[in-house]
C-alpha cells in the first residue's frame, strides 16, 4: 500500500485494540491485491435511538482507476453491537468488492457455477442444524435458514440436495440448500 491506512473514530473513543484488528484486515486486503494505493476506515457509533449501540463501518479503498467504497450500516439484528463483528463483516464485503474489481481488471467474466451435489448425512433437529456429505466425501454444515424449498423438520438423512458452499467461521457451510425431488435430472 502506497499510503498508510487512515482510521477514524466518530462518536466513540479511539481504541488501540480496534486499530490493531483493522490493520490486520487491511494487511490481508493488501496481500490479496497488492495495488491498493490508500485505505480509509471510519467507525461510527450513531446516536442512540430505540436500539443498542450498533456500529457503522465505512471503508474507502483507492485502487488504480477508481475508488471502492463499502458502507456497512448496522443490520436489523444485534450482531453489530460487537465492534469486531461489524469490522469483520465490513472487511469481508470489501474483500468481495476487491475481488470483483480485480476480475474486471483482468477481463474475467464470472461463469455461473453449477451448485454442488450431495446427500444429507446427519440431522440435529433439536439443535437446528445438519451436515451434507458432498460427492467428494467432505461434510458441509447447514441450518434451517439455508433451505430454499423444504421444511427442516421434514428432512431425512439420505435425501439428495444441491447446495452453494462458502467458507464459514468453523469450516465449510452451505449458504443455500435445495432438496432435489426423485424425478430431478442431474446435469
Amino acid at each position: 500500500m502506497k499510503l498508510p491506512p487512515q482510521i477514524t473514530f466518530r462518536n466513540l473513543p479511539a481504541s488501540k485494540a480496534v486499530e490493531a484488528k483493522i490493520l490486520d484486515h487491511v494487511a490481508r486486503l493488501d496481500e490479496f491485491y497488492g495495488r491498493i494505493m490508500s485505505c480509509r476506515v471510519a467507525i461510527e457509533l450513531p446516536h442512540r435511538h430505540h436500539q443498542g449501540n450498533l456500529y457503522h463501518i465505512r471503508i474507502d479503498l483507492t485502487v488504480p482507476g477508481t475508488e471502492l467504497v463499502v458502507n456497512r450500516d448496522p443490520p436489523q439484528h444485534q450482531a453489530h453491537e460487537d465492534i469486531y463483528v461489524a469490522i469483520r463483516d465490513a472487511f469481508d464485503a470489501a474483500e468481495r468488492e476487491l475481488k470483483r474489481y480485480a476480475q474486471r481488471r483482468r477481463g474475467e467474466v464470472k461463469a455461473h457455477e453449477i451448485p454442488s451435489h450431495g446427500r444429507i448425512a446427519s440431522l440435529f433437529p433439536d439443535e437446528g442444524y445438519g451436515f451434507i456429505e458432498a460427492t467428494d466425501g467432505h461434510e458441509v454444515y447447514f441450518h434451517p435458514n439455508s433451505l430454499l424449498n423444504a421444511d427442516f423438520s421434514q428432512l431425512e438423512v439420505g435425501q439428495e440436495v444441491r447446495f452453494a458452499e462458502e467458507r464459514g467461521d468453523q469450516g465449510p457451510q452451505a449458504s443455500t440448500v435445495r432438496v432435489i425431488g426423485k424425478h430431478h435430472l442431474l446435469g
